[in-house]
């Protein structure tokens, strides 16, 4: 093993030979890191790797997303091509970030834009719905009434806060109102309200109190 480095919710891992393993959780899988006789966190059939390395186990569960690659191979994917800037990128595009954004239909829901990973690569339901709370935005609101200004201060925070997760781990990462639908918003009250969003019906989380 040579490198591990990752872009948006894609995993990479290289290896010597030009080789490199491709990882992608979407909604199901989950990388856990185990010492030597530890307990596993899934139950052992359902990890597709395990990695031995210095005592550790380094598993894969329920990845629908696995595939060892030549190096040519993942630079010509047109999956990954298409993937918008980096948002935990060492230099993250915001110009790039804009540009999409902005290509995008101005009539589509700013939570719905947020998860295509064509205009931002990185951000999942959680940081979805946080992100929008914290900034005060409905995820519901139109691209076409989300100012510039809006839109960096969501990507800002989003930066800023899962940065801080990866660092320090779960225990970082806010829950105002993500999975709390029925509880009062910790802002004004308001009890907190879920619904699916976009064509893949993802779940939103919101306060229909503070957020406009």
């Amino acid at each position: 093993m040579r490198a591990v480095d990752a872009y948006g919710k894609h995993l990479f891992i290289r290896f010597e030979e030009d080789l490199t393993l491709h990882s992608h959780l979407r909604m199901t899988g989950a990388w856990g890191v185990h010492g030597e006789g530890q307990r596993w966190r899934r139950a052992p059939g359902r990890a597709w790797l395990v990695l031995r390395v210095g005592g550790w186990h380094v598993v894969e569960f329920d990845g629908p997303v696995l595939e060892l690659l030549r190096d040519s191979r993942i630079r010509l994917d047109q999956r990954l091509a298409s993937l918008g800037p980096d948002l935990l990128g060492e230099s993250f595009d915001r110009g790039l970030f804009m540009r999409r954004l902005r290509r995008d239909d101005p009539a589509r829901a700013i939570g719905d834009a947020l998860l295509d990973q064509r205009i931002l690569a990185g951000i999942g339901n959680l940081w979805k719905s946080e992100s929008c709370f914290a900034t005060g935005i409905d995820p519901w609101r139109p691209l076409g009434r989300v100012s510039d200004e809006e839109a960096m201060a969501l990507a800002g925070f989003a930066r800023e806060r899962m940065g801080r997760s990866a660092r320090d781990g779960p225990g970082a990462r806010p829950r105002s109102v993500y999975k709390r639908a029925g509880l009062p918003c910790p802002r004004c009250g308001s009890l907190i309200r879920r619904r699916g969003q976009g064509v893949n019906n993802r779940v939103t989380y919101w306060c229909p109190g503070c957020q406009s």
